[in-house]
């Protein structure tokens, strides 16, 4: 594994990469048309859920200041409710977009630095706990994939698709 210039995100990066993979294997087989399917009208559909983990990659890139914004950010910015009413992205156009912009979060993961980390970044959650900067953003983003990863998988097995493998692409490097 490439080595960080900073310490504070060596817990992260393997995270990171690890959400690549299970990103790309959580949605391996899923059809678009089942892509839009929802539980009992109750769920969001996995189509959504996808496009909010790239967002949450294009917020990542944001605070780490890499220019480029989320095409479909008025879809997914901040957990934006699903609305039935709107045209969604496809998985492929999503897939697509995750490539991109994943690259060059891990890119500049790798070369952040600690004090950039530590810059202020306010999330607006007024948790006394919980320091609004930029590495703490970086933390809650990979717990939101996280979560939006399990969502998926959950997904997967109510639609009647086998559940996610945890085969690894050795060339995948981001």
């Amino acid at each position: 594994m490439d080595t960080p210039k900073s310490k504070k995100i060596e817990i992260i990066l393997p995270a990171y990469r690890m959400h690549t993979q299970s990103f790309i294997n959580v949605l391996d087989g899923i059809s678009e048309e089942d892509a839009l399917k929802r539980i009992e009208n109750r769920t969001n559909h996995i189509v959504w859920m996808a496009g909010n983990f790239v967002n949450m990659r294009y917020g990542m890139a944001l605070v780490l200041g890499i220019q480029g914004e989320d095409p479909y950010n008025e879809l997914f910015f901040q957990g934006k409710a699903l609305d039935e009413n709107i045209q969604y992205p496809t998985l492929a156009e999503l897939r697509e977009n995750f490539h991109d912009i994943s690259a060059k979060v891990y890119q500049k993961l790798r070369d952040v630095t600690d004090e950039e980390l530590d810059e202020i970044f306010e999330m607006g959650m007024n948790i006394p706990f919980v320091t609004e900067n930029k590495l703490n953003f970086l933390g809650m983003g990979i717990g939101r994939e996280d979560y939006l990863c399990g969502q998926i998988g959950l997904m997967r097995r109510i639609l009647n698709y086998p559940g996610m493998k945890y085969d690894m692409d050795e060339n995948l490097t981001y």
